[in-house]
């Protein structure tokens, strides 16, 4: 039996298997969740890890569901108030606390909430707010909710999506991330009811309301103002379909792919969604770009609103070691004899205003020459394979277009990305002397000198 906490008036042990009503699905899948963590050591060191807390092998973790505190205000203790839960990591004498409020199915967190949460977390001294929703964000340190930035000043606040958490629980089980093999029947079954329907757990599945208007402004012209809801909706729902793409592409490689930010927008999502919608409303396409552990290149994607194309790519370095750019196309067409050509081609780009050539793959297979530029002499000295899809009137579609995009990119590293391999400088060589290279022995090269 587990002792509940002083500072608390209620709350229940998190239980693998609560006793709920069917309804009750998100009362179920936060209890499911915060017993697995203290259950299954991997699986609270991965999550701990993304939040930037160590969990020790000797470390231990209390959780507790609907929980109330002592000297809560009555009006606090409302259903609608209650933290959904709280987590107690202990290290020796340290205590780390963290409430936890999550949502399922299409349910978001308001900032109003939010900020009673912290307030909370705040009067009881405790560490974190840590919140779970089917919404997406960059960083578990990116918050979907926006906030004002001394709300955190002394709690600090964090969110997982739903499809996040299912990921890790997918990796640690792929590449046998759990050594207890009781704790992998746990985290098997944890993972089973994440990925079931009624579990309310769901992935990103369509663009904001605004997309289609969108599109058609873009398509006809029109101006867009980068303060309006329309541009502000359509980058956040971008910003979630690109940590969308990173976990699909960690299920289906097995290794965790990450999202390529720069620095000041990793540390400040707010000046990521303000300098994205500035950037979109002059030059009206999505980029982001992939990274993934071992691959030749990060993996770039483009939607190109005003041509209604999604491309994908990755930009090689071209070898060295070759003069012409027909051998080096052809060092990359080695790489990629398996591609299917359908809607790929290659990009070659030279140094400075020189031309940059683009061509077709099927063609180049037979001809690596068309890449050699009518205007310059100048080898090519980087090579990029692009894979184009022309969606046309889909574009607008708000589920199309993600449906589209989830299956473009993994086509595209299947086919040809897992296939690169970077260029590298051969070794240096120790030449031999000249006498071993005439076949003269040293000690017989000595003997003719000293006649």
């Amino acid at each position: 039996m587990i002792n509940r906490p002083e500072f608390l008036a209620g709350g229940e042990p998190a239980r693998l298997i609560p006793i709920t009503a069917d309804s009750a699905r998100e009362q179920k899948s936060v209890s499911v969740l915060l017993a697995g963590l203290r259950s299954v050591l991997e699986l609270r060191q991965s999550l701990m890890k993304s939040i930037g807390v160590r969990v020790g092998t000797s470390a231990s973790m209390e959780a507790w569901t609907e929980v109330v505190f002592e000297n809560e205000d009555k009006k606090a203790i409302k259903q609608k108030d209650r933290p959904d839960g709280l987590l107690i990591l202990r290290t020796g004498r340290r205590e780390w606390r963290a409430l936890i409020e999550a949502k399922v199915g299409n349910e978001t967190i308001g900032e109003d909430q939010v900020s009673r949460y912290l307030q909370q977390a705040k009067t009881h001294g405790l560490d974190a707010v840590i919140t779970i929703t089917n919404q997406f964000a960059a960083l578990p340190t990116h918050h979907p909710v926006r906030l004002p930035k001394n709300a955190t000043k002394s709690v600090a606040l964090y969110h997982w999506s739903w499809a996040f958490i299912r990921t890790q629980c997918q990796l640690l089980l792929k590449n046998d991330g759990v050594e207890d093999e009781d704790q992998v029947f746990i985290l098997s079954e944890i993972l089973r009811y994440l990925e079931s329907d009624r579990s309310g757990i769901s992935h990103f599945d369509q663009m904001n309301s605004e997309w289609k208007d969108v599109v058609n402004k873009v398509k006809s012209n029109a101006t867009l103002a980068k303060a309006s809801d329309e541009i502000q909706n359509t980058i956040a729902a971008w910003h979630q379909e690109q940590r969308d793409l990173c976990l699909i592409m960690s299920r289906l490689t097995g290794s965790d792919v990450s999202l390529k930010l720069k620095n000041d927008h990793r540390l400040d999502p707010a000046k990521r969604l303000k300098d994205d919608a500035d950037t979109f409303c002059k030059v009206p396409s999505l980029q982001c770009s992939l990274g993934i552990i071992n691959a030749a290149a990060d993996l770039d994607v483009t939607a190109d609103l005003q041509r209604r194309m999604i491309y994908c790519s990755m930009r090689l370095t071209a070898p060295k070691d070759k003069q012409s750019t027909k051998a080096r196309v052809n060092w990359l067409l080695r790489q990629l004899k398996k591609t299917d050509s359908k809607g790929f081609f290659i990009r070659a780009t030279r140094p400075g205003k020189a031309e940059t050539t683009y061509q077709a793959l099927k063609d180049l297979r037979d001809s690596p020459e068309l890449l050699e530029s009518d205007t310059s002499n100048t080898a090519a000295t980087a090579l990029e394979i692009v894979y184009e899809v022309d969606l046309a009137g889909k574009f607008s579609g708000r589920k199309v277009f993600v449906e589209e995009l989830e299956k473009a990119v993994p086509h595209f590293y299947q086919e040809a990305g897992q296939m690169l391999k970077a260029w590298a400088p051969p070794p240096p060589k120790i030449e031999k002397p000249d006498t071993e290279k005439r076949g003269v022995s040293p000690e017989k090269e000595l003997a003719e000198t000293t006649k």
